[in-house]
């Protein structure tokens, strides 16, 4: 697919991953519409690239519903969605007085990261699948975020690593499901990226994590994400598909 003209959305566009991504999108001629739960971040990024910035929770039918009409208000039906947007945790099931994981972080994570995912990207779906098909028959793509977290989960991750495992689980079966429709959909799973919230983090413990990496023995680059992202919508035999974008790392227990 033409990602040129085209509209499309990018949820938790208004930082990190996300927001390389919409800015990737609108260099190379799409609408873009920013979803994010910031909506003051959201709106920066959008006057900055001439998209359009709408608040949304990717939990919340009610928030999507409104963020996806007012995106198709402002430039027409989507047959883009990038699903950036996800939430990080770090606990041991069992910790160091004894006690139990809390259930209610397990709860949170799986809500947002995978159960907010399958939200955006059904609501999405069933709007596009309404769609004229472009040329050779296609209607539209979606990407998930998943991480290498959800294949080499280090100690403490069991909530995150379910989180990204699911999007991983749930890559194929759902390309399956809108081949009918002409809608492809894809999977990454990023690595150790630069993104603001790992560079808020110690100059020695961003190189120690640099290190780790085989080749290139860097951090990732966010643009280097979302230039896959944006590949994997021009790229039409591209679907059903997991990408691991890590430089070859493969996570240590801890």
């Amino acid at each position: 697919m033409k990602i040129e003209g085209q509209s499309a959305l990018v949820t938790g566009g208004a930082s990190g991953l996300g927001e390389a991504t919409a800015r990737e999108l609108a260099r190379l001629g799409a609408k873009v519409a920013v979803l994010d739960r910031n909506i003051d971040q959201a709106k920066k990024v959008a006057a900055d690239i001439g998209g359009a910035a709408f608040a949304c929770d990717i939990t919340d039918t009610a928030s999507v519903e409104a963020a996806l009409a007012g995106a198709e208000a402002a430039h027409g039906p989507a047959r883009i969605l990038m699903n950036v947007a996800g939430i990080g945790s770090a606990k041991r099931i069992v910790g160091k007085d004894g006690s139990a994981a809390p259930l209610e972080d397990f709860e949170r994570v799986i809500r947002v990261n995978l159960l907010g995912t399958y939200n955006m990207s059904r609501l999405f779906a069933a709007r596009c699948a309404k769609l004229e098909p472009t040329e050779g028959g296609e209607r539209g793509v979606m990407m998930f975020t998943a991480s290498v977290a959800a294949f080499d989960g280090q100690v403490g991750q069991q909530a995150y690593s379910a989180s990204k495992g699911g999007l991983v689980g749930m890559t194929l079966p759902m390309a399956r499901d809108l081949a009918q429709h002409g809608i492809r959909v894809c999977t990454v799973a990023p690595g150790i990226f630069a993104t603001p919230l790992l560079l808020e983090l110690p100059e020695p413990v961003q190189q120690s994590l640099a290190a780790s990496i085989p080749f290139p023995p860097r951090l990732g680059k966010p643009s280097e994400f979302a230039e896959l992202a944006c590949h994997i919508v021009t790229n039409g035999h591209l679907n059903g598909e997991v990408i691991r974008l890590d430089g070859a790392l493969r996570m240590a227990p801890r």
